[in-house]
């Protein structure tokens, strides 16, 4: 059995990181939004003098997705010819990530009691999230074979999610937050199954912070 060793060292910047970029933000947006302290976000604007007490429903827009720079050709370069990832399977990756981050958020928010709709209107928060800076270490192509990856980290994504008013559409709030997952230092086999486990651990986390957020922000309001 072939096994081969891949581990990224851009992930491991991630968290140290998290505090020089909070520092280097600016305080106010370019579109009016003012920076919110003390968050377990990489960062959080909201707008002055929102009031959150009127949202008692949430709407949850399409995830859009998108890998970080090259890494369809970076990733290729390295993988052999069975294992290259075709433009077609880096669509079913946005799909499978788009859907499992509707399902992870939706099933997190709701447990707390929390209410979905499908549509805006007065009293309806929309979430319009995207998935960035997508990178996996060893997607799972389902290819034959007895190769096996071993990794220590599965990736890294970034959350892009900006929050706005459902009557209006104004915009309330944006939220960003990279994220690697399991980077534990300890190499580990990556499959679908891991790489999915990790993935929905990492929306799970974003989903109970964005959950205390808007809890903490409510009561202010």
């Amino acid at each position: 059995m072939l096994k081969r060793i891949i581990v990224l060292m851009f992930v491991a910047l991630v968290s140290a990181c998290a505090v020089n970029q909070q520092a280097s933000l600016p305080a106010v947006s370019s579109d009016g939004l003012h920076l919110v302290p003390d968050t377990k976000l990489g960062a959080v604007y909201l707008k002055p003098g929102a009031d959150l007490s009127q949202y008692n429903k949430l709407a949850l827009l399409d995830t859009y997705v998108s890998f970080a720079k090259n890494w369809q050709r970076n990733y290729n370069e390295e993988a052999t010819f069975e294992d290259q990832v075709s433009d077609k399977e880096m669509q079913k990756i946005r799909n499978k990530v788009s859907e499992g981050f509707a399902e992870e958020l939706t099933k997190t928010l709701t447990a707390d009691g929390r209410q979905f709709v499908k549509t805006g209107g007065t009293g309806v928060l929309i979430l319009r999230p995207a998935i960035i800076n997508l990178r996996i270490t060893a997607p799972d192509l389902m290819t034959p074979g007895m190769e096996q990856t071993f990794v220590a980290s599965t990736g890294s994504m970034t959350l892009y999610l900006e929050l706005l008013d459902g009557k209006t559409g104004d915009l309330i709030a944006r939220i960003i937050d990279s994220e690697a997952a399991s980077d534990d230092g300890i190499a580990e086999v990556a499959n679908s199954v891991t790489n999915t486990a990790d993935f929905d651990r990492v929306v799970q986390r974003w989903a109970q912070l964005l959950n205390a957020h808007l809890k903490r922000l409510t009561a202010k309001s």
